[in-house]
């Protein structure tokens, strides 16, 4: 076979600044799949575009193409609008658990299609899985069949979806393009364009837990994504979202399921419950149900109900008792004050390290390993009070998991104030 173009003329034209033409994109994708294009040609591709970037028609393309490597999933046939949310990764982060149910209260199905963590970020299957006989692979059919009786479903994407970026996604993690905001906005968007949802709201973090540190450079990615899903035909928003300090009190798989049912309960903590209706709105809004209440649905079970019917449906038993660790150790406020700092990212390396999350893909995690936080930027502390429980089976993790803690926090005189935003949604992004 004669092949279209050339890999090496392909990287020339982005290494100089030149743009990438329709079929060049088309090409590359589907030669790359083919293992026509090398791993190291695509490796100087993705450092071509993390230099040199890409137009919003050139990442368009990219993206489409990523989409046509693999299947589309259809929901026309379901009775509902369908809405679902994204978020970029961040320490705490259980939105999915209390908001995929919440919604579904409201005939809005919610085709939520997660992942496992990676790092420090936690990951959404990792935390259900900690719920006895729940299961996170579905077929198709089983997904169809339980958005139409339940309206919510939260489950692993099939192979089918965007195979191009599963490849691209490993490459671009060892070869230092992970930053590429062209790339990662089509690494998310193609999933979630193919998943087939009719409207999509982002959840991007900003702050030292997240991937995007500064507002900027966050609110470039959610522009361009929320750019990606408009031009595909779906109703694309963002919300722009504080990760400097752990979201709720408790960073782990099974204390987060066990936060987010407080949370369903009509308790929990203020920045989750605040988050979590802040993008139910939103996703509300965009699926036509804008005079929705979704905090009425909290306050009156109904969202409850729905997360025990999520549950039982993919064989887990909400009533059962979530694992805890066998072995946890108290950190102690070293001085009376005011707690002015928390740092997301130490506290999420902290988990990690306890077992909640996994540093290669085919690692396990722990069910009850974590980090349990007792207070929060801004509360008064006492001096041999608890400030962090650990939590793992492992108890010769614990200094590792001390020392990713050693400069995490800091304790101001009383009548000092943290320098945190006023709400934990710190901008919105729409289609322009």
């Amino acid at each position: 076979m004669t092949e279209q173009f050339d890999a090496v003329d392909v990287i020339r034209t982005k290494r100089d600044g030149g743009e990438l033409t329709d079929a060049q994109i088309d090409w590359v994708i589907d030669a790359y799949v083919r293992s026509v294009v090398a791993e190291e040609q695509m490796a100087a591709l993705a450092m071509a575009i993390l230099l040199r970037g890409m137009t919003r028609r050139e990442i368009a393309r990219w993206t489409a193409a990523m989409i046509a490597s693999g299947e589309r999933m259809d929901f026309s046939a379901l009775r509902h609008p369908t809405s679902d949310k994204h978020s970029t990764g961040g320490v705490g982060d259980k939105i999915t658990l209390p908001l995929a149910p919440l919604v579904a209260v409201f005939d809005v199905a919610v085709p939520q299609l997660s992942g496992r963590g990676l790092g420090h970020t936690g990951g959404t299957l990792d935390k259900l899985e900690s719920i006895p006989g729940w299961r996170a692979a579905l077929s198709n059919a089983e997904m169809l069949a339980q958005l139409d009786d339940v309206g919510a479903v939260i489950c692993q994407a099939g192979s089918g979806l965007a195979p191009a970026d599963r490849r691209l996604y490993a490459l671009r993690d060892v070869t230092g393009t992970v930053e590429a905001i062209p790339l990662i906005a089509s690494s998310i968007m193609s999933k979630k364009i193919a998943e087939g949802t009719a409207s999509l709201v982002l959840d991007v973090k900003v702050g030292s837990g997240a991937f995007m540190k500064d507002l900027d450079a966050a609110r470039e990615l959610a522009r361009t994504m929320v750019d990606l899903g408009t031009d595909a035909g779906v109703d694309t928003r963002a919300l722009l979202t504080d990760m400097s300090t752990p979201l709720g009190l408790t960073a782990g798989n099974a204390l987060e399921v066990r936060e987010s049912v407080e949370v369903l309960a009509g308790g929990g903590p203020a920045d989750v419950v605040d988050l979590t209706l802040a993008l139910a709105r939103e996703m509300l809004d965009a699926a036509g149900r804008p005079d929705a209440d979704p905090a009425a649905a909290l306050a009156d079970g109904r969202a409850m109900d729905v997360w025990r019917r999520m549950i039982a449906a993919q064989g887990g038993d909400p009533d059962a008792e979530l694992p805890t660790a066998r072995e946890s150790e108290l950190l102690l406020a070293p001085a009376d004050g005011v707690l002015v700092r928390l740092d997301a990212l130490a506290v999420g390396v902290a988990a990690w390290r306890l077992g909640a999350g996994r540093a290669r893909r085919e690692d396990e995690v722990q069910a009850g390993a974590g980090v349990e936080l007792h207070a929060k930027p801004g509360a008064l502390v006492r001096a041999g009070e608890p400030l962090l429980t650990l939590h793992t089976d492992t108890p010769e993790r614990f200094a590792r998991a001390r020392e990713a803690l050693a400069d995490a926090f800091t304790i101001a005189p009383e009548g000092s104030r943290p320098d945190l935003p006023d709400s934990v949604v710190l901008d919105r992004v729409v289609a322009s």
